[in-house]
C-alpha cells in the first residue's frame, strides 16, 4: 500500500483508526482495523519523517530553529463510526525529536516512562483511554 494513495483498504470492522499524516503540504490518510496496526504504521511514516532535516527559518524579527519547528504531525484517531472516540499522535520535530500528545483540539503532552519510546507511549494512552 502506498503512501499517497487516498485511502487503504478497509476491512469489515466499522470501528476502524484513521492515521492522518502531514507533512508539509501532504496530507496522508489510511484507516487500520486495531490500534496495534495503526500504531506499527505510525511508528514507521513517523521514523522515516525524522530523517529528513529540516531547516532553520529567519523570520524578520525572528529565528526558528529545527526543534522549533514541527517538521510533520501524525494523528490517529477511532475507534469511529461517525466521530472517534480517541485521538492523539506524534509532532516530529525539525531536529528529529518526536513529542506524542492526546486529544485534538486541546493537546496534551504524553509523558514518557521510563525505557518507553513516545511511540509506546501514546499507544499506552490510547488504548487505556
Amino acid at each position: 500500500m502506498s503512501w499517497t494513495s487516498p485511502r487503504a483498504p478497509q476491512g469489515d470492522n466499522p470501528l476502524s483508526w484513521k492515521l492522518t499524516v502531514r507533512a508539509g503540504p501532504r496530507v496522508e490518510r489510511r484507516r487500520f482495523d486495531d490500534l496495534d496496526a495503526a500504531i506499527a504504521a505510525l511508528e514507521a511514516r513517523g521514523r522515516e519523517l525524522t530523517q529528513q532535516p529540516v531547516d532553520p527559518v529567519d523570520a524578520k524579527f525572528k529565528r526558528f530553529e529545527p526543534v522549533q519547528r514541527v517538521a510533520a504531525r501524525l494523528e490517529l484517531a477511532g475507534p469511529e463510526r461517525l466521530l472517534a472516540s480517541r485521538r492523539g499522535g506524534v509532532d516530529v520535530r525539525g531536529d528529529g525529536s518526536v513529542e506524542p500528545y492526546s486529544g485534538r483540539v486541546t493537546r496534551t503532552v504524553v509523558d514518557q516512562r521510563k525505557g518507553e519510546s513516545p511511540y509506546q507511549a501514546l499507544h499506552r494512552v490510547l488504548e487505556n483511554s
